[in-house]
């Protein structure tokens, strides 16, 4: 029997908000937070190091509470660091559980053994990801509606290059959210929002946008937003107001 990664006081692995919300829309936040497990001692990293976008989305579960506030929106946010697994990639990925994020090891997740993993998985990635199924099939029950809204952000200047946008969306096979929404938030002349870039959805590096969206057929966008726009609440607010107001216009049109 595998020791138990979380001891019982440390928090659960995902945090719901309104999960009677009346709204068609249905957000996750797959790197809110930034939590570490004890046992992991901090995965031999410092505090300035936890506070980076490698330990998670900077702003993001602002926003993401924040909208789902605005819209009466269910929302459910990931706890735990992406260090520790990364909730938006498959498991076994390359991406799942980095020894090196951008240019810096995580000493705690080399050399990592698959027991280890397999704790991980068991403890954080699953209770997050069996839960968002369990809502969408309550959802799908009843017959509310459902647009899935997956709220990221993304750092400034990543290894050295600029990133211009002020936010993106991104999207795989189905575009058709994502497309009204781009095209709502490109009428603001004073915003560079990008298309798929500076990522973009796949099979390969993505878990939620495939799984939820494509899967069963939900009209969905991933949302980027440049972390030093969000960085604080008012940002946070502001960034929730102009996707609130996209969303409910571009939805109008599917």
């Amino acid at each position: 029997m595998l020791q138990s990664l979380l001891s019982a006081d440390e928090p659960p692995a995902y945090r719901l908000e309104r999960e009677q919300g009346r709204s068609p829309f249905f957000i996750i936040c797959d790197h809110a937070g930034a939590v570490i497990p004890r046992r992991l001692d901090s995965l031999g990293l410092g505090s300035a190091d936890l506070g980076r976008h490698i330990a998670w989305d900077i702003g993001a579960a602002g926003v993401a509470l924040r909208l789902a506030e605005i819209l009466d929106a269910c929302v459910i946010l990931q706890t735990y660091s992406r260090l520790v697994i990364d909730c938006n990639r498959p498991i076994g990925s390359p991406g799942s559980i980095l020894a090196v994020s951008e240019a810096t090891p995580i000493p705690g997740n080399q050399a990592l053994s698959a027991a280890d993993a397999q704790r991980r998985e068991r403890e954080v990635f699953r209770p997050y990801h069996d839960r968002i199924g369990e809502l969408l099939d309550a959802r799908g029950n009843r017959g509310q509606r459902t647009l899935l809204i997956s709220i990221h952000s993304f750092t400034p200047v990543f290894l050295a290059a600029q990133r211009p946008w002020h936010a993106a969306v991104l999207y795989n096979r189905d575009a058709r959210l994502a497309r009204a929404l781009l095209h709502v938030l490109r009428r603001d002349p004073d915003l560079l929002i990008g298309e798929n870039e500076p990522y973009a959805v796949s099979d390969a590096s993505d878990y939620a946008i495939p799984e939820y969206g494509e899967k069963r057929g939900i009209a969905h966008v991933e949302m980027e937003i440049r972390q030093d726009l969000v960085a604080d609440q008012t940002g946070q607010g502001e960034w929730a107001g102009r996707l609130a107001a996209g969303l409910q216009e571009a939805q109008a049109g599917l």
